[in-house]
C-alpha cells in the first residue's frame, strides 16, 4: 500500500490543535510538506514545533490567516497558490437551543464551517484538475451532519452542507486522478474538551464526570465505541484518504464515528 507522500504539499486548515494538528502531523510523517493554519501566530508556531518534534526532517510552513472570511482565504491562496492536498478541517461549534440561535449565529457557522472550504476548494481543486491531474480534497464533516444534534442544529446544518459540497465537487473530477471526499468523525476528545465540558457543566448544574458518563448513554447511545475517539484515530482515516492508496475512493462520505450512525448505507 503506497502511503508515501514525498514531493506532495498539504494544507490543513485549523491545524493548531485537535484533529487538524493530528492530521498535519500524520501527513508530515508520510513525507508531505505541510502548511499549518491558524489565526494566532503563537499557536501556529507551537503546532509546527510539535510536528517537527515528531518528524525532525519535516518541511512545515506557517499560514497565519483567519479563514472565516473571504479576505483571509484570498490572502492564504495568494501566499500558497498551489497545493496537492487540501484538508478542510476548520470548524467551530457551540451548544445552543434552536430558539436561541440568532441570524448572526447561523451566518457565522455557515461562513466559517462551509464557505472556508468552498473558497479554498474552488481555488485548489481547479489547479489540481487543470495543471496536475492529481490531488486530494478532504472535508472534515461530522456524524452531526447526519445525526443532527438538537442542542446545536446550526452546527449540524453546516456539517450536512459539507457532505453535499464534497459530493458535488467530486462530480468535477470524473476520469481524473483527483478525488474529493468527506470524513465524518464522531465525538472526539481534543485539547479544549475539558474546558468546554466544564462550562457546560456549570451552566447545567452538573459535573464534568457526569457529562462524560452520560455522553454515550443519553446523547449518543447508538455509539458502538462507547468512548471519545482520540484525534489520531480520526486523522488515520484522513491521512489514508489523502494518500495514493485511496485512488478508487471518490465522492464518498466516510464514517469514523464509532458506529453512532445506524444506517448501514
Amino acid at each position: 500500500m503506497d502511503l508515501d507522500l514525498s514531493g506532495k504539499t498539504a494544507l490543513v486548515t485549523g491545524s493548531t490543535r485537535g484533529i487538524g494538528l493530528a492530521a498535519a502531523k500524520g501527513l508530515a510523517e508520510m513525507g508531505a510538506e505541510v502548511i499549518v493554519n491558524g489565526r494566532v501566530a503563537a499557536a501556529v508556531d507551537e503546532a509546527i514545533a510539535k510536528i517537527r518534534h515528531a518528524r525532525p526532517s519535516a518541511k512545515v510552513h506557517a499560514a497565519v490567516f483567519d479563514l472565516g472570511n473571504a479576505a483571509g482565504c484570498a490572502a492564504l491562496t495568494a501566499q500558497f497558490p498551489d497545493v496537492d492536498i487540501l484538508v478542510n478541517n476548520l470548524g467551530i461549534y457551540e451548544p445552543k437551543g434552536f430558539f436561541d440561535i440568532e441570524d448572526a449565529d447561523w451566518l457565522r457557522m455557515f461562513e466559517v464551517n462551509v464557505m472556508s472550504g468552498v473558497r479554498l476548494t474552488r481555488h485548489y481543486l481547479k489547479r489540481m484538475l487543470d495543471e496536475k491531474d492529481w490531488g486530494r480534497v478532504v472535508f472534515v464533516s461530522s456524524e452531526s451532519g447526519v445525526y443532527i444534534p438538537k442542542e446545536m442544529v446550526h452546527y449540524g446544518f453546516s456539517k450536512s452542507a459539507q457532505l453535499v459540497i464534497a459530493r458535488g465537487a467530486a462530480e468535477t473530477t470524473k476520469g481524473s486522478n483527483v478525488t474529493v471526499n468527506s470524513v465524518m468523525p464522531g465525538p472526539t476528545w481534543v485539547e479544549m474538551s475539558p474546558t468546554r465540558l466544564a462550562a457546560r457543566a456549570s451552566a447545567t448544574g452538573t459535573s464534568v464526570d457526569d457529562l462524560v458518563s452520560r455522553m454515550f448513554t443519553e446523547r449518543r447511545p447508538a455509539s458502538l465505541l462507547q468512548r471519545y475517539a482520540a484525534p489520531e484515530e480520526i486523522a488515520n482515516l484522513i491521512c489514508y484518504v489523502c494518500s495514493k492508496a485511496s485512488s478508487a475512493t471518490n465522492g464518498a462520505a466516510l464514517r469514523v464515528d464509532g458506529g453512532i450512525v445506524t444506517n448501514p448505507f
